[in-house]
This record gives C-alpha cells, structure tokens and sequence, in this order.
C-alpha cells in the first residue's frame, strides 16, 4: 500500500503496488471487523476512477495503535474459510446498508 488520500469524508483512496509491479488506485468501501480481526474492503477503480468490473478486494487490515501516522499494513488473506467468513460478513454490510437505504426513503 502506499497512500490513502483523504480528499473528503466519504472518498478514500488507496493505492496498492501489486506484485506484477502495476499500481492501482482503489476506493474504500468499508473496514470490517470479523473474528475480532479488522479486514478492509477495497474498490479497484480505473484511470477514470470508475470501477468498470464491480469486484472488490478483501485484504486483512492493521493499524500501529501507538502511532496513527504510520500507514496501515494491508495483509494478503491466504486461508479460504478466513476470506470466506470476510465475504460473509461483506455481503452482510451490503444488506445493512441496503436496509438503511429503505429506511431513510
């Protein structure tokens, strides 16, 4: 990871070196926490800044407590059931945030 850009409140970028040495600009949906571990949930975005194939990233995510000014460790999820249970929980923000939706109309 190398910067999160706090342009306003709700849009956050971050930009993720990958292993083919690419860069992509992602945006962050949301922080979920999941087995009291924190996974974050990332949007790849185009040169545009549209997310032109609507998947998203799950990556574990930790922060030093002791200084905010570090930059957050983003961490490779390897094992299926850890990704599985942070899919599940992902598809459950989208049906709280689906029901909050409905309920503000």
């Amino acid at each position: 990871m190398e910067r999160i850009d706090e342009n306003d409140d709700i849009d956050m970028t971050v930009e993720l070196d990958l292993m083919d040495g690419k860069k992509v600009t992602c945006a962050i949906v949301t922080i979920l926490t999941v087995n009291e571990r924190d996974y974050i949930v990332l949007l790849p975005l185009d040169d545009d800044g549209q997310s032109t194939e609507g998947e998203v990233w799950f990556y574990g995510y930790k922060e030093d407590e002791s200084d905010p000014n570090i930059e957050p460790e983003l961490i490779y999820i390897e094992d299926d059931d850890e990704y599985e249970a942070v899919a599940d929980a992902f598809d459950e923000y989208l049906d709280n945030e689906e029901f909050e939706m409905m309920k503000d109309d």
